[in-house]
């Protein structure tokens, strides 16, 4: 016999067996999901403040990268010197908007 035989005779034979295995149903404990939850949360937050941390770190080197890039062209004379000013003034207000004011508007402490 070959491959596509065996399944055409298997499969009325087991179209008739009762299936075993359902989905639980009824009196079933959910309470783990409850404490797995919050372990979740709690994990989460804890990361929230580490990745912060590696934020505020990437944003001071661009920081001093960018008053660099300013100051060279400053003493070049380059146009478009308020430009890049406001470009930075811009980012750090918005890292400190996405670090401080986002979570405090969501509840979260960190």
């Amino acid at each position: 016999m070959t491959g596509w035989n065996i399944k055409k005779a298997i499969t009325p034979i087991f179209m008739l067996l009762p299936c075993a295995v359902f989905a639980k149903s009824g009196s079933v404990n959910y309470s783990w999901g409850a404490d797995a939850l919050a372990s979740m949360h709690d994990f989460v937050v804890t990361m929230m403040m580490y990745v912060q941390y590696i934020i505020y770190a990437v944003a001071g080197g661009f920081a001093v990268i960018a008053a660099f890039q300013i100051y060279i062209k400053m003493n070049t004379g380059e146009d478009g010197i308020t430009k890049h000013i406001l470009t930075l003034v811009g980012a750090c207000l918005f890292i400190i908007g996405a670090s401080i004011v986002f979570p405090a508007f969501f509840g979260y402490r960190i």
